[in-house]
């Protein structure tokens, strides 16, 4: 138990699937978990553990933002032992190919402003997925007749464009879609 989490050990397992919104969780683990059992209400945050395809899963909101997700993040690896973490959710496209309701398997993540800065200092540090688990993704996406779109992707802390010089930059290099929790 933490200050933002109520599960108890063992209530968490080691594969948490992150979406922002705690209702997206919720919605989540009804509509893939098998026997989904609530873990989490603190704060309205929702959490779920249950099992898909016979491997436990949890699936728990992140709130919006890289801050409340670094809360997350960190509670549920420091004190749960969670060893991998999935950012689930929506995204902006930022190509012309890119569409609405593609699939975006992030490889990297850019940000301004990046939890970051604080544990690095002067390095802004550039997250960069697994390499298993993405081409994992990818193959899955890839067996259903989905084709992904793999590259970079852009976290703001900002929903309202601020900066569409920053946006058009951006584009330009070719990076995939916007959001707010990633880097």
């Amino acid at each position: 138990m933490t200050i933002h989490i109520s599960a108890q050990p063992g209530d968490i397992a080691d594969t948490v699937l992150m979406p922002g919104d705690p209702l997206r969780a919720r919605w989540a683990a009804g509509q893939f978990l098998d026997a989904p059992r609530c873990i989490n209400e603190t704060r309205g945050m929702l959490g779920y553990t249950g099992t898909w395809r016979g491997q436990r899963v949890t699936i728990h909101g992140s709130g919006m933002g890289m801050a409340s997700l670094s809360i997350y993040a960190n509670e549920l690896i420091r004190d749960f032992g969670v060893t991998t973490l999935i950012r689930i959710g929506s995204c902006g496209g930022m190509q012309p190919h890119v569409k609405l309701r593609d699939v975006v398997l992030a490889m990297t993540a850019s940000a301004v402003s990046t939890p970051s800065s604080t544990i690095m200092r002067d390095l802004n540090f550039a997250p960069c997925a697994d390499w298993g688990l993405l081409s994992a993704a990818a193959r899955a996406a890839d067996a259903r007749g989905i084709a992904p779109h793999v590259g970079g992707i852009y976290s703001s802390d900002t929903f309202y464009d601020e900066r569409p010089d920053l946006n058009e930059e951006m584009t330009r290099h070719g990076t995939l879609a916007v959001e707010m929790e990633t880097a």
